[in-house]
């Protein structure tokens, strides 16, 4: 009869290796071919050659699939981050230019988990697993734009990290889903991606108050040097 038939097949498919990691995969391979939207969960039973059935072994339904992989990119995303920003090192701003620059070339490299990830509306608050992934993620920019607020020169009000953080992350988000993903429809650039992100961020600083000229740092004054919490050579200097 051929429901045993396709019990049998189900059971093939079922002991054809790592299940639920080829469902991720196929999974993958579809949110990069038609976006996190456009596929269902039969689509990715047959992209991963099993029995439409096999899928809920592993899974409670496509939205507990999509949730899986936009955590395993948040996962990768945080490490990412981290390595870029290397707790600030040598000095802070260039360790947040190679934030930048991780988060664009994620987007880039990574666009099926980017998708899941920020355009798949998933209700990231109803997976804790989720939620504590993307907060992860999150709190790599926030670090790093707490070490940034800690350099606003003195007299000049210091912006809440938080807000930064925010402010931050839009404008690389908008940049990587503008032009940083190798969409078809994307509008051609005179600049590279990565330097309109570093010219965003730096008219943001200047408009906060922060001197932006790295090449001469403007000169601090003896309180500052004397714990204020700046460091020698002025905001943007490089510690020795």
């Amino acid at each position: 009869m051929s429901w045993r038939k396709e019990e049998r097949r189900a059971e093939r498919g079922y002991h054809h290796g790592n299940l639920k990691e080829a469902l991720l995969q196929a999974a993958l391979g579809l949110i990069a071919e038609k976006g996190a939207a456009g596929f269902t969960f039969a689509d990715a039973a047959r992209m991963a050659g099993v029995s439409a059935a096999a899928p809920y072994r592993h899974f409670r339904d496509r939205e507990e699939l999509l949730s899986s992989i936009a955590q395993r990119g948040f996962e990768q995303f945080e490490a990412r981050l981290t390595a870029a920003w290397d707790d600030g090192r040598p000095d802070t701003v260039t360790a947040f230019e190679r934030v930048g620059r991780a988060y664009l070339a994620f987007a880039r490299n990574e666009p099926a988990f980017y998708n899941a990830m920020f355009e798949s509306g998933l209700p990231v608050d109803a997976n804790p697993a989720l939620q504590a992934a993307s907060e992860r993620a999150f709190n790599i920019i926030r670090a790093a734009a707490e070490r940034l607020a800690a350099l606003a020169p003195p007299g000049t009000p210091r912006p809440p990290a938080m807000m930064m953080a925010l402010h931050i992350w839009s404008m690389a988000h908008g940049v990587a889903s503008l032009f940083s993903r190798g969409d078809a429809a994307r509008r051609k650039l005179p600049m590279s991606p990565d330097e309109l992100l570093e010219a965003e961020v730096l008219i943001y600083l200047r408009g906060l108050g922060f001197p932006t000229d790295r090449r001469q740092p403007p000169p601090v004054p003896p309180e500052a040097s004397s714990g204020s919490g700046v460091p020698p050579g002025g905001p943007w200097g490089k510690p020795k």
